[in-house]
C-alpha cells in the first residue's frame, strides 16, 4: 500500500502518493487498458503506479470515466523505462482506432482475461 501524504500550497483535502523516484522524468510508468466485457468500454491511460491506479479505478475513485462505465478489468498493460515514454504512448494508443486498440489487446491477451493478479505477483 503507498503512503498518501498531503501537499503544501494545495486544497488540503488532496492527497498524492509518494514515490522513490525523485524524478518524476526518469521514473518508469505503464500505459493500460481497461474495460467492462469482452470487446466492451475501452479505457486507455497511463501511471506511475499500477497497483494503486487499478485499485482506485476499481472502486470508482480513479478516472471518471472508468466510474461510470463500469470498467474493473484490466487487458492490457505495458512498462515503459521514463515518464516520457509512457505519455507518449499513452496519447498514441488514445489516437488509434478502435480496431487496432482491440487487436492490441488479443495479440497478448486473446481471451480477454483480468491481468491485474498476473501483472502485479
Amino acid at each position: 500500500m503507498m503512503e498518501l501524504t498531503p501537499r503544501p500550497g494545495l486544497d488540503p483535502r488532496s492527497r498524492f502518493p509518494i514515490t522513490n523516484c525523485m524524478e518524476r522524468e526518469i521514473c518508469g510508468g505503464w500505459v493500460y487498458i481497461m474495460t467492462n466485457r469482452y470487446r466492451g468500454t475501452l479505457y486507455v491511460g497511463s501511471t506511475t503506479d499500477l497497483g494503486a491506479r487499478i485499485g482506485q479505478n476499481r472502486i470508482g475513485r480513479g478516472s471518471e470515466f472508468c466510474a461510470k462505465y463500469g470498467l474493473v478489468r484490466l487487458v492490457w498493460a505495458e512498462r515503459l523505462d521514463t515518464i516520457i515514454e509512457t505519455k507518449h504512448l499513452e496519447k498514441r494508443i488514445k489516437r488509434w482506432h478502435r480496431d487496432w486498440k482491440i487487436a492490441l489487446i488479443e495479440r497478448a491477451n486473446p481471451e480477454w482475461n483480468d491481468l491485474y493478479d498476473t501483472i502485479m505477483r
